[in-house]
């Protein structure tokens, strides 16, 4: 989610570079710099902080160059610093490099090329990119850049500019978007059309396995194989605002339909065949026989992430899970102490009441595991151990790619538990990771089907009042599904465990009242299939959610939503993805303010 432009031209680089970072602020970032080639030298300048650092920076700077490249960072690799800040080089500073995406193999890469003498300035997996380009360079530019695509492993958009060739950047793509822009005499490179628009509306989209090369004569495509590719010029229509999101009608639709990209750069080097890898947590078989309780603090969105996790750490690493709200969590003097292990789950890593429980947690003696999707958050920083989930910035306030990738690292935690307790067996690390590894791609065939849910939703526009229902796992994506569509609509929405419908419940059941029933827990199926009976008999409409194949659900309601399907255990990730496209559609067509609803903020620093 970090932001690229890339200049070669007859203009002066660097305010356009500033120009087209300004245009990628809206990604969110916590850095920045830019480097330009001038008189033969490469000249890097960068800021942490807001761009006026870095235009501060530059004032220092009065080169003429008319080649250059920026960056914006989202950290993820090494917390926000000047010296993880982007561009970086190598040890020569003959190649310097922007990058986004996340280099999986970079710590092989790194050890090998420490072995031969480099010497490494920053902790990020970019760093390497540069120094392996000085390593594999023998007199061909666009050569060294092809052998490094050969050797990395991951999700990226790169531009590289070598000091000895000053009328040439070359770039490449895998997992992450890039265009370039075609102007009179001028080229552009950008991760983000939004940032070139001010200069021209003509662009290559390119597609993964794609590199170009660019000089002032034009703009060469191929695969990393050096063969030539022809690209078809697109004329883009969108206007600023819109560019901002990427042609979506609001930042929400923008980041539900970037969740495959996330799920899967969340997984990226974490996982083996039969083995889940996290750096970032280092428990040991003897620690873990110390804990014998384990507590998910979280708020809101997080803790219905928290309501999953207890289920797989339960079912798969056989460890008691207790799921607090974070801001009851410090003031019912919970029973935690040096044999609790405490998960913090927090999108901002700033949430004041999950960072106070984090607090409380620690003076108590507990070990304290956080998963955040910012690096260098406080939450981050006081936490023993991180799963840090990359979902990039969220900028509309209801979280979604968030949720589902805390959804994944409560997958990754509960595996990697049972992987050091030994509680289970390789295979079936092997079988979950083998369905783990499918689900970006499922999520896609879900948001491809987003077109039924719109007109699905129009049936909801004029409701008051909506129940969401499911057993197990399914419960706990109902109270997802149903904040979701109270959150931005303001449909009174609740959830409810299915079997406790009889237990007051039902007396709220009327015709005029729909009911979302999940049912994707196959041991549990049955009793849902009774549940959603009860409330067809008080003449509610019933949607349904259940697996692809499952015929017999759509003899009990009045219409039904498939998800692909996959293991139990990890039907939360697909099941929410209907509901999310539910609760926005609904919010539109009932004229809501989608990406900012009222009384709402994004990120909660107060108690």
């Amino acid at each position: 989610m970090c932001g690229i432009v890339g200049y070669i031209g007859n203009q002066v680089a660097i305010p356009i570079l500033v120009d087209g970072l300004k245009k990628l602020e809206y990604r969110g970032y916590d850095s920045a710099g830019v480097a330009v080639l001038d008189c033969d030298k490469i000249v890097v300048s960068k800021s942490v902080g807001k761009l006026v650092a870095l235009e501060e920076e530059l004032g220092q700077v009065y080169s003429q160059s008319c080649i250059g490249i920026g960056h914006t960072r989202w950290a993820t690799h090494g917390r926000p610093s000047q010296v993880n800040a982007h561009p970086h080089c190598d040890c020569n500073k003959d190649f310097v490099v922007v990058h986004n995406g996340i280099i999986e193999n970079y710590l092989e890469l790194k050890d090998m090329l420490i072995e031969k003498g480099h010497i490494f300035a920053s902790e990020t997996d970019t760093e390497v990119l540069a120094h392996l380009l000085e390593d594999y360079y023998e007199g061909d530019f666009e050569g060294a850049v092809r052998k490094v695509l050969k050797t990395i492993r991951g999700s990226y958009a790169m531009v590289v500019l070598r000091r000895q060739d000053p009328d040439k950047l070359v770039a490449a793509r895998k997992d992450s978007p890039m265009v370039v822009g075609l102007g009179d005499g001028e080229f552009f490179v950008a991760s983000d059309i939004t940032a070139i628009l001010n200069y021209t509306r003509k662009v290559y989209i390119l597609d993964d396995g794609e590199m170009v090369v660019i000089t002032e004569d034009g703009v060469t495509v191929s695969d990393f194989e050096g063969n030539s590719r022809t690209k078809e010029v697109y004329d883009v229509k969108w206007d600023a605002v819109a560019a901002e999101k990427g042609g979506y009608e609001h930042f929400m639709l923008k980041e539900i339909h970037e969740q495959p990209k996330a799920l899967k750069d969340t997984m990226l080097g974490r996982l083996e065949e039969d083995k889940v890898i996290l750096q970032e947590v280092d428990l040991t078989l003897e620690e873990l026989a110390q804990i014998n309780k384990v507590y998910i603090v979280a708020c809101g969105t997080a803790w219905h992430a928290g309501l999953v996790g207890k289920t797989l750490i339960e079912r798969w690493a056989h460890l008691p899970v207790e799921v607090d709200i974070a801001s009851e969590f410090r003031y019912r003097s919970p029973l935690v102490d040096k044999h609790t292990l405490v998960v913090v789950v927090s999108q901002s890593g700033e949430t004041a009441d999950t960072l106070a429980a984090l607090r409380e947690a620690k003076n108590r003696g507990a070990r304290v595991v956080a998963v955040t999707n910012v690096v260098g958050s406080t939450v981050s920083r006081e936490a023993h151990d991180v799963i840090f989930t990359w979902a990039g910035p969220e900028i509309a306030v209801a979280s979604t790619k968030a949720y589902t990738t805390q959804l994944e690292g409560m997958v990754l935690l509960g595996l990697y538990l049972a992987q050091v307790k030994g509680t289970l067996p390789s295979e079936k690390i092997g079988e979950i990771i083998t369905a783990l590894k499918k689900i970006p791609a499922q999520v896609q065939e879900l948001l491809n089907q987003a077109g039924l849910i719109e007109e699905l939703a129009k049936s909801f526009a004029k409701v008051e009042n909506t129940f969401f229902i499911g057993r197990s796992l399914d419960w706990a994506v109902a109270m997802e599904g149903s904040l979701k569509l109270k959150e931005i609509s303001y449909i009174h929405a609740e959830a409810y465990a299915a079997g406790e419908l009889k237990h007051g419940t039902l007396a709220l059941i009327t015709e005029n009242t729909p009911v979302i029933a999940l049912a994707t827990q196959r041991d549990v199926f049955e009793k849902t299939i009774s549940n959603v009976k009860e409330v067809k008999a008080r003449d509610a409409k019933v949607i349904g959610l259940t697996y692809e194949g499952n015929t017999s659900m759509a003899k009990s309601v009045d219409h039904v939503i498939y998800i692909p399907e996959t293991m139990d255990e990890l039907s939360p990730i697909l099941t929410v993805i209907p509901l999310q496209l539910l609760s926005y559609y609904v919010s539109v067509a009932r004229g809501c303010d989608v990406d900012k609803p009222r009384n709402l903020a994004k990120s909660v620093t107060v108690e």
